[in-house]
């Protein structure tokens, strides 16, 4: 398969450095606010990244940190007088239940910068012994001029970087451009002992240190939001290759721009959107959708019109897959040359795109090609049942590697309308579903008796519970969707 590698500029066949098993670090949250929906967007991709490889036989190993401590936090907490750990802990542990909720698969391990200073700290050292940082009265700083290559993510010459460094110059750096590893402080909010003295890691040591630890020198994919290639990914290369003299990462994976209407998402534009707004507003499916009907790379803009279609798009997805298990097995069955030949198309389509780079929006086409020819098939009067059982199974499985749940009934909150309405037409069931598998039965036998009237009567009542029923030319039964 091909991944475009942010570092080569260029796709290429991705091949781990050991057979069967994929080293994925994924920069995670810096939790001093509430998780917004870009980063539910690049989570969202790498949740397909990770799915798409276990089902091509790959065992991910995912790492993904915790930034418990950063200038951020800290700010937060003086402004608000929170204590740092309670603060972060609570707020990357509302982002977890709420990307539970868009059904991204966790981490292997969630590793939190104050529980690795050591790690930290011996990597710090190993860079100063090496001659590739230097201690000042501010802290300890990576010597930028000291690694051949740097800049060779962003592509940018050490001179682009020196300028862009000035605006933050600290007269104590040998170089604007060198980046700190340790700084120094007295009395801070967040601090530690070190070899120089109290203070606290820097922004990109941490993910050098917990990667090397738990992954070892080289990962196979590294992964993150475009706006973290320059200075972050950039950093985290220089140290890590410094400090090991080996290949820090062979892949690296960038999500493209989010932005709303058109802009950043900013407080100060009152475009900022939580992703628990979000989610009060749209399915999870929805979302998932969303973010994936464009190739990650690419930027996207928040749209809420485009986040309504999406969620009817995963409903058509699933009320086509509903249509195929209702399909009687009685009806004629019959061998379709042409459609075994279409349909296995658009399967072998859908996994071929995602193998050229993860390209979703190929893949959309292929799942949608397969659904149209999968539903004006079982119009016919006899069906091909063991290539629609093969479909179905793959439909299975594509829609566990885009990640999307198949909603439940949604009739919970409604047993005491549901059993009333279900009294009211002779129904004696007491289980909701039951109750609800009588009426849509009986309004079908209404219907085949040309009792349209009460057949109707039966529709409108449960529309007004939220549960509409679509018709088929099939004959298969209606499809239930529950609002």
């Amino acid at each position: 398969m091909q991944i475009f590698n942010s570092l080569s500029r260029k796709a290429g066949e991705f091949v781990p450095a050991d057979a069967g098993r994929v080293l994925m670090y994924v920069c995670g949250l810096t939790p001093y606010d509430s998780a917004h929906i870009g980063h539910a967007r690049t989570y969202v991709a790498f949740d397909l990244v990770k799915r798409f490889l276990t089902r091509r036989g790959f065992r991910v190993f995912h790492i993904q940190n915790i930034t418990d401590v950063e200038d951020k936090i800290i700010r937060r907490c003086k402004e608000t007088g929170a204590d740092p750990k309670r603060l972060t802990a609570e707020i990357h542990s509302e982002a977890l239940e709420l990307f539970d909720r868009l059904n991204i698969i966790r981490a292997d391990v969630y590793p939190k910068v104050t529980e690795h200073i050591p790690e930290i700290i011996a990597l710090v050292r190993t860079l100063v012994e090496k001659g590739f940082a230097y201690e000042t009265a501010t802290g300890v700083y990576f010597d930028v001029s000291k690694f051949r290559g740097y800049g060779s993510l962003s592509g940018q010459d050490l001179d682009e970087i020196e300028a862009g460094s000035r605006k933050e110059v600290d007269e104590t750096k040998g170089d604007p451009a060198d980046f700190a590893l340790w700084k120094k402080t007295k009395d801070g909010i967040i601090e530690f002992d070190s070899f120089w003295g109290r203070g606290r890691p820097g922004w990109h040591i941490e993910c050098s240190a917990m990667s090397l630890k738990y992954a070892g020198t080289t990962l196979d994919i590294h992964g993150g939001a475009r706006d973290l290639i320059f200075p972050h990914h950039e950093n985290e290369i220089a140290q890590s290759e410094a400090a090991t003299g080996k290949t820090f990462c062979r892949c690296w994976m960038h999500t493209g721009f989010l932005t709303v209407e058109g802009e950043k998402m900013s407080k100060s534009l009152g475009n900022f959107i939580t992703l628990k707004q979000s989610l009060s507003q749209f399915s999870p499916n929805a979302m998932r959708m969303f973010y994936l009907q464009a190739h990650y790379r690419s930027p996207l803009d928040y749209d809420e019109d485009a986040l309504q279609a999406a969620g009817e798009s995963v409903e058509r997805i699933f009320n086509s897959m509903g249509l195929m298990r209702e399909i009687e097995a009685n009806r004629m069955d019959a061998e379709d040359a042409d459609f075994r030949k279409e349909s296995d198309g658009f399967i072998a389509g859908f996994h071929s795109a995602l193998e050229n780079d993860f390209d979703t929006p190929a893949a959309f086409a292929a799942l949608f090609g397969l659904l149209r020819s999968t539903n004006t098939h079982v119009e016919k009067d006899a069906v091909d049942h063991g290539q629609l059982d093969k479909v179905l199974k793959s439909l299975e499985d594509i829609i566990w590697i885009l990640g999307f749940q198949e909603e439940k009934s949604g009739i919970a909150g409604r047993e005491d309308a549901l059993k009333k309405l279900a009294s009211g037409f002779g129904v004696a069931e007491n289980e909701p579903e039951k109750m609800l598998d009588a009426l849509v039965s009986l309004r079908e036998e209404c219907r085949k008796s040309k009792n349209y009237q009460k057949a109707d009567e039966i529709r409108l009542a449960l529309s007004g519970l939220g549960i509409s029923l679509e018709d088929k030319k099939s004959g298969a039964g209606p499809r239930r969707k529950v609002k």
